[in-house]
C-alpha cells in the first residue's frame, strides 16, 4: 500500500516542472493539497502557454480552495461544486465585523480560520476583500470548466449574495502602496547598499533595474532570468558618453495580448548595478535574482516574489523610513509618478510601464498636475 508520505513526495517532484512559475518555497505544502486531478491541471496550463502571473494565481487559489474545504466541510473539494457550497464560500469570506461583536457564529468559524491559518494560506484575522472573494470564485469557475463541467457560479443566489455583502461592509478601497517610491525615496534606499557585499549588490540591482524598466511587478522582478536580457548598442548621453543598454523581453504580461512579447529597455546605472551582481555571481544562465544564505551561497532558484517585497521593506527600515508606507509596488507608482514630475508625455512612461490604460496611467499624471498647479497653491 502507497504512504501518503510516498504520494506527496511524487507530487512534489512532479510540481518540480512548474520551478520558473510557481513559488517552489511552497513546494511541499502544495503538495500536500493538491490532488493528482489538480496537477494535472496544472499540466494542462503550461502546456496551452498561460502567462505566469496568471497560473501562479489560479495554483495559489487552488491550494486555498482545497484547503478551505478540507477544513470547512470535512472533505475535499467536489466538483463540480454545489451552489450552497459557493454561497457557504461567501459566507465565510465577506461578513460584517460589527455583528461578529454580538454573534460570534457569524462568518468563517474559529477552527475553519485556525486550520487555514495553520498552513500559513489565511492572513487576515478579517473578512477578505471582494476582489479577493470574486478573483477566487472566478478562478474556481474556470478550473470547473477545464474539468469539462458545469458549476452554479453564473446562479442569481450567489451574484446576491456577494453583492448584498459588499453593500453591507463598505470598504474604503487602499492603495497596494501608501507611498510611491519616487526619485527621491528611490535614492535615499540605494544609500542602504551602496557596498560591495552580495546582498548590496543584488538588492541595488533589484531597486534599480524595477524602478527603471517602468516599475516592474516584483513577479516580473523575482522571476526574471537571463535568457530574457538582450544587450543592446551603447546609448550615446550626455557630453557624447556611451551608456551601456540592455533589452529585457517581458513576454507575455499582465496587460499584453496572448501572443506580444512586451519589450522594455535600460540604459545606464541600471545596466551597471545589473552586469555588477551578475558578475560577482558568476550567474550566466537561469535566474537573475536568488536568494543567499547567511554563509553567502547563492541558491539556483528565483526568488519567491514575497522576498522582492521583504527586500524594499528591508532597506525602507535601513534608510528610517516608515516600513508600514512603503512596499514593492511602491516601485510602479513611483515611476510614472517620477516620469510626470519630470515631464516625460505620458505615452513615453507608457512605453516603459507598459500600462494599458491610459486611464490608469494619467492618475499619477493628474496628480502631478493638481500639486503643482494654482489651485493647490493659493496660500504658498
Amino acid at each position: 500500500m502507497v504512504s501518503k508520505s510516498d504520494i506527496v513526495q511524487r507530487r512534489a517532484a512532479q510540481l518540480d516542472e512548474f520551478a520558473a512559475v510557481l513559488p517552489m518555497d511552497r513546494r511541499d505544502r502544495l503538495a500536500e493539497i493538491l490532488t493528482d486531478q489538480d496537477l494535472e491541471t496544472l499540466r494542462h496550463l503550461v502546456r496551452e502557454g498561460t502567462g505566469e502571473n496568471t497560473l501562479r494565481a489560479i495554483a495559489s487559489d487552488l491550494a486555498y480552495l482545497e484547503t478551505w474545504a478540507l477544513a470547512a466541510t470535512g472533505t475535499s473539494l467536489p466538483w463540480p461544486a454545489p451552489e450552497a457550497l459557493l454561497l457557504k464560500f461567501v459566507a465565510h469570506h465577506l461578513w460584517d465585523p460589527r455583528r461578529r461583536e454580538t454573534d460570534p457564529e457569524h462568518g468563517m468559524p474559529a477552527e475553519v480560520a485556525a486550520v487555514l491559518q495553520q498552513v500559513n494560506v489565511l492572513r487576515a484575522s478579517g473578512p477578505h476583500s471582494p476582489n479577493t472573494v470574486r478573483r477566487r470564485l472566478a478562478n474556481w469557475s474556470t478550473l470547473t470548466k477545464w474539468r469539462g463541467l458545469e458549476g452554479a457560479f453564473a446562479s442569481p443566489a450567489l451574484k446576491a449574495a456577494i453583492r448584498l455583502a459588499v453593500r453591507a461592509v463598505p470598504r474604503q478601497r487602499r492603495r497596494k502602496s501608501a507611498k510611491a517610491i519616487t526619485g527621491d525615496v528611490l535614492a535615499k534606499l540605494l544609500a542602504t547598499c551602496s557596498g560591495d557585499s552580495l546582498p548590496d549588490l543584488r538588492d541595488r540591482a533589484i531597486l534599480m533595474v524595477a524602478f527603471a524598466s517602468g516599475g516592474r511587478r516584483r513577479s516580473e522582478v523575482a522571476g526574471l532570468r537571463m535568457e530574457q536580457l538582450t544587450m543592446e548598442a551603447p546609448v550615446i548621453g550626455e557630453g557624447e558618453t556611451p551608456l551601456p543598454s540592455l533589452a529585457i523581453h517581458l513576454g507575455r504580461t499582465k496587460n499584453s495580448g496572448a501572443s506580444q512579447d512586451e519589450v522594455v529597455y535600460l540604459t545606464g546605472r541600471p545596466v551597471d548595478a545589473l552586469n555588477a551582481w551578475l558578475a560577482s555571481t558568476k550567474i550566466d544562465s537561469g535566474s537573475v535574482f536568488r536568494a543567499i544564505d547567511r554563509w553567502g551561497n547563492i541558491s539556483r532558484r528565483a526568488l519567491d516574489p514575497k522576498a522582492v517585497n521583504n527586500i524594499v521593506k528591508q532597506r525602507v527600515r535601513m534608510a528610517g523610513l516608515e516600513v508600514g508606507e512603503f512596499s514593492a509596488h511602491g516601485l510602479r507608482s513611483g515611476y510614472l509618478t517620477e516620469a510626470a514630475n519630470r515631464g516625460i508625455p505620458l505615452a513615453e512612461a507608457m512605453e516603459q510601464s507598459r500600462h494599458r490604460s491610459v486611464q490608469q496611467a494619467s492618475v499619477y499624471y493628474n496628480n502631478a498636475e493638481r500639486r503643482s498647479g494654482k489651485a493647490a497653491r493659493l496660500l504658498s
